[in-house]
C-alpha cells in the first residue's frame, strides 16, 4: 500500500471534506488537487478522466481511484482500520452508517450545485435560497432524533471517539452555517458539534484551510 495518496477536491465541497476529515482522523497524508466546481473544472475531460461522473471528490490511492465518499471512507476503514471509525458490533455500525447516509442521500444530493442551480432558473434566488433552508432544516432535524440512541454519550455522533457520522455531519454543519442555517435548538448536535471543534483532524480538514482566498 505503498505510494502517494492524491485528493481531487474543492475546498468548500462537504463530499470531499467528509474525506478530508476521514483521512487527518487516520493520520494519512496526501496531497490535494483543486477541482474548481464553481469554474465548471469538474465537468472538462481532464477531471471526467478521473472521475466520469464529474464529481469531487477522488481519490488516488494503493493504485485505485476512489469515488464517493462514504466508499472511500469505508475503503479506508477495511484498509487501514487503526483508529477505527465504525463501532465493532454489527448494530452500531448500521446505525452510524444510517447517520451518514441520512446526510450524504437525503440533505446533501438536493443542495448540490446544479440542483440548486436549476431551482434558482424555475423559481429565481430566493426560491434557491428558501429551498436549500428548507432542505438542511428539516435533515439536521431529522438527524438529530437520529442521534437519540444507546450509543450516544454527548460527545460523538457514537460513544466517545470520532467516526463515519461525525465525518459526515460536520461538513454539513459547515453548511448550514453558510446558508443561515441555526441548530442551536438541536442539543445532541450542537453537543457533537462543539467536541469535534477542538478535535485536530476536523481542524486540519475545516475548509478554511484550504480557501484559496486566504
Amino acid at each position: 500500500m505503498a505510494g502517494k495518496i492524491v485528493l481531487y477536491d474543492y475546498w468548500r465541497s462537504s463530499a470531499s471534506y467528509r474525506v478530508r476529515i476521514a483521512l487527518a482522523l487516520k493520520g494519512l497524508a496526501y496531497e490535494s488537487v483543486s477541482v474548481n466546481l464553481v469554474a465548471g473544472e469538474q465537468r472538462q475531460p481532464a477531471h471526467r478522466a478521473i472521475n466520469p461522473q464529474g464529481l469531487v471528490p477522488a481519490l488516488a490511492i494503493d493504485g485505485l481511484m476512489l469515488t464517493q465518499s462514504l466508499a472511500i471512507i469505508d475503503y479506508l476503514e477495511e484498509t487501514r482500520p487503526d483508529p477505527a471509525l465504525l463501532p465493532k458490533d454489527a448494530a452500531s455500525r448500521a446505525h452510524v452508517r444510517a447517520i451518514a447516509l441520512a446526510i450524504a442521500c437525503e440533505i446533501h444530493p438536493i443542495s448540490n450545485l446544479n440542483v440548486l442551480a436549476r431551482v434558482q432558473e424555475v423559481g429565481g434566488q430566493d426560491a434557491r435560497a428558501d429551498w436549500n433552508r428548507d432542505n438542511i432544516a428539516a435533515g439536521l432535524a431529522a438527524v438529530e432524533h437520529l442521534l437519540d440512541h444507546p450509543g450516544f454519550t454527548g460527545r460523538f455522533c457514537h460513544g466517545d471517539s470520532p467516526g463515519m457520522a461525525d465525518c459526515t455531519l460536520i461538513p454539513q454543519l459547515y453548511n448550514a452555517t453558510r446558508w443561515g442555517v441555526g441548530f442551536d435548538h438541536l442539543p445532541r448536535i450542537m453537543a457533537v458539534a462543539k467536541t469535534c471543534q477542538t478535535n485536530d483532524a476536523f481542524q486540519q480538514a475545516h475548509p478554511d484551510k484550504f480557501d484559496p482566498s486566504r
